[in-house]
């Protein structure tokens, strides 16, 4: 079977590496050293590979920046290799390069196949590559939001479907009781807003404006309280044009016109220019005889009725109390009474809503009661399978008695809490269910099932995360596991027992783990040994594939801190002598 594999890894820059390459083997690889030698910064190079957060601090002291280039082989057609080309990036023979470059102000860079790529995009294609886990991670298995993820993933499409659908209404359930919860508590607002609007309403309906109507009666009023200085003003003009019958000797303009417009028809036969002159006075003598006649109406209808006047200004008084509230003018005081309806309207309508929202409130409640009580059988079923597998791993590390179990349980509430009723019980809920999920842990028998965060050594703990990794193996593999002191607070025969499953695992997947016990190491199919220069530094150099008398000597020192003693040298012959043999026999079987 052809798998992904990461080939190598050149870190520069990185910590206490100056320049190194580190080269990887399809199987079980362990990388040991000295402690402070720098062993940890294979894992931290493989995290910033694979889009973990980059940190100025990593950059070594005196260097611009760190990089770190990796090259992976992909299976032709993988799910790995279409994601890689959608992005833009190339392959290079059925390999794939990836760096990543850290600036010491902490800025950071990531390309794939020699495109510039988010980091983002480098943490989406490491979940479909690298298991990470350290001592960071045996502390978030303590968590039980872990260990429902845990157990959530083991069960697979039987979880992972009724758990889509249950997230989907438990949004739509938040949403509804968020806005229901908003309507209910500002009922004393919006009812007092109400009021407000519908006495502005009232009060504009009773005096029932006109668009415009202000700036009319504004001008009749004007024309009202200066009737006789009006009249006076349009006789005067009238009897100038058309003269005062009671003063025979007036003057008058009409006939002014009229006698030059007759003087210059006369000669207007000699000379052309006369005769259009003429013409224009004839149509001066039309336009004064209409303005006369208009003058004459205008006075005639002229109102001085102060009757009239008062029910005008009596009319501008109701108006301007309307302007001083609602709006600058007539015209604003009705757009401001139809928005202001349109919002009662909305108001009124709360009621209805309510009503509406508590019945969808109860629908989705419901709905989500039933998805929850799925959850619950599949995580239920899952979990005892689950139990059973890491319980049967850990008699294969050396804790043939112990016993994993899971607790999953739920939290009941009162009646003035939220929660979902499920079998007559009311019950708190999240985003994940109902479902409160625990590892326990019987180490030995007669011992009474505790939570692992109270229960478990750090080398049971230790034990207990590479059982469940190893069972996920079986599940929902992926092509390389990376595993950083998980060996932890182990020794002795736990040890041997711990080298021996990695080796198992490492026959479907590449195995890297940073270790610090030989038991472990001998197991690997080759063995990294990082080590320092005198200067403190890591170089190229720093990094070697240890064989054959090589590597009895670093496992002489890891046995004994002694790498010519002849019993640690004859201990670490043994253990490569049974580890070898162990992974023929695994290999035969």
């Amino acid at each position: 079977m052809v798998m992904c594999v990461l080939e190598e890894m050149r870190i520069r820059s990185l910590g206490v590496i100056d320049d190194a390459v580190v080269e990887l083997s399809p199987g079980f690889t362990a990388v040991t050293g000295e402690t402070g030698a720098g062993k940890t910064m294979v894992v931290t190079s493989l995290g910033l590979l694979l889009g973990g957060r980059a940190d100025a601090a990593l950059v070594r002291i005196g260097a611009k920046s760190a990089v770190v280039e990796g090259r992976l082989t992909l299976p032709p057609g993988s799910a790995v290799a279409r994601r890689v080309e959608e992005a833009g990036a190339e392959l290079d023979e059925d390999a794939l390069l990836i760096s990543r470059t850290v600036s010491a102000e902490g800025r950071s860079r990531a390309h794939l196949g020699g495109r510039s790529v988010p980091n983002g995009m480098l943490a989406e294609l490491a979940d479909e590559l690298v298991a990470v886990h350290g001592q960071t991670d045996q502390q978030g298995l303590l968590k039980p939001a872990r260990q429902r993820a845990a157990l959530d993933r083991y069960a697979g499409e039987a979880v992972a479907v009724p758990l889509a659908e249950y997230r989907t209404a438990y949004r739509g359930l938040r949403a509804v009781a968020n806005e229901l919860a908003e309507l209910t508590t500002r009922a004393r607002e919006r009812a007092q807003e109400a009021d407000l609007l519908r006495f502005g309403l009232d009060e504009i309906a009773a005096v029932e404006p006109l668009p415009g109507e202000d700036a009319e009666l504004a001008a009749e009023a004007e024309r009202l309280g200066n009737a006789e200085t009006l009249r006076a003003a349009a006789a005067g003009a009238h009897t100038s044009l058309v003269g005062n019958p009671e003063d025979p000797e007036s003057i008058e303009a009409t006939s002014l016109v009229a006698g030059a417009q007759r003087a210059l028809e006369s000669a207007g036969a000699h000379d052309p220019a006369l005769a259009k002159l003429a013409g224009r006075l004839g149509e001066i003598g039309i336009l004064l005889t209409d303005v006369a006649g208009e003058l004459a109406g205008y006075a005639d209808d002229l109102d001085a009725d102060p009757l009239r006047l008062a029910a005008v200004e009596e009319r501008r008084a109701a108006l301007a109390q309307l302007t001083r509230k609602y709006g600058a003018d007539s015209n604003a005081v009705l757009e401001w009474a139809r928005t202001s309806a349109e919002r009662l309207g909305e108001l009124e309508g709360d009621d209805e809503r309510i009503a509406e929202l508590a019945a969808e409130r109860e629908r989705l409640a419901a709905e989500l009661a039933r998805l929850a009580a799925e959850l619950t059988r599949a995580r239920t079923e899952a979990a005892e399978r689950f139990a059973e597998a890491v319980t049967a791993e850990l008699a294969s590390l050396a804790m043939p008695h112990a016993r994993v179990s899971f607790a999953v349980s739920a939290t009941e509430v009162d009646e003035e809490s939220e929660g979902v009723v499920l079998d007559g019980r009311r019950l708190a809920y999240g985003p994940y269910g109902v479902d409160e999920v625990e590892l326990l842990l019987a180490p030995h028998p007669g011992a009474a099932p505790r939570p692992i965060a109270k229960g478990a050594s750090g080398g049971e703990l230790s034990r207990v995360m590479l059982a469940v990794e190893v069972v996920f193996a079986g599940t929902d593999p992926v092509p390389t596991y990376l595993f950083d002191e998980v060996d932890a607070g182990v020794g002795g025969k736990a040890a041997v027992e711990i080298g021996r499953r990695l080796a198992r695992l490492a026959r479907g997947a590449q195995v890297v783990v940073v270790t610090h016990l030989p038991q472990v190491a001998a197991f690997a199919d080759r063995q990294l040994l990082v080590e320092k220069t005198h200067d403190g530094s890591v170089t190229s150099s720093g990094v070697k594939v240890l064989e054959g008398e090589a590597r009895v000597r670093e496992l002489s020192r890891m046995l004994a801190g002694q790498e010519d003693s002849e019993t640690a040298r004859a201990h670490a012959e043994e253990l490569l002598a049974a580890a070898r043999g162990d992974r023929q026999g695994d290999a035969e079987g």
